[in-house]
């Protein structure tokens, strides 16, 4: 692993809606910052039948409405030996959080965490921190988790800025 990049993966269970969601808003975000060089994304699944797929259409339909492009994604399914590869894995939801944690070796578990822990808009108190699966529902659920996925992400790349310095 190269020591001047830090790299993050994005988690989630097919790798086709929510963890490419967050892997292109975060890429767009670190882009915008001039960051590139130094910060590094990219997202898989816990599940492995997706694997080769491009991503939801509803999933690239939401992300090209709002100004990103989705097109090029294809899912990917993680594996144990990644921790080596990756500084942070970013959980969508606490089921997958568990399964990651699961497969962690004992002194990374701490480097495992939920994308909505670094949305700064939201208080202490709140108790649920997943990004809801919109694949069985309507665009309007692909849309809320985009939203979800951009504040979480803005907040995600200050934690990761003040940890590596502009």
């Amino acid at each position: 692993m190269n020591d001047d990049v830090f790299r993050i993966v994005f988690v989630c269970l097919g790798n086709i809606c929510r963890s490419p969601m967050a892997e292109v808003v975060m890429r767009s975000f670190v882009e915008q910052a001039g960051l590139s060089d130094r910060i590094a994304v990219a997202s898989a699944g816990t599940g492995d039948w997706h694997v080769g797929e491009r991503a939801d259409p509803r999933t690239v339909e939401i992300l090209a409405g709002r100004g990103y492009d989705g097109s090029a994604h294809r899912a990917r399914q993680f594996e144990a030996s990644w921790f080596d590869d990756y500084d942070l894995v970013v959980a969508l939801d606490a089921a997958n959080l568990a399964e990651l944690r699961r497969l962690a070796p004992y002194d990374r578990r701490d480097d495992v965490r939920l994308l909505r822990a670094y949305d700064p808009t939201l208080g202490a108190d709140v108790g649920d921190l997943d990004v809801p699966d919109p694949y069985y529902g309507g665009p309007e659920g692909f849309g809320e988790a985009l939203s979800m996925v951009e504040r979480a992400c803005r907040g995600l790349l200050d934690d990761v800025v003040a940890r590596i310095g502009r």
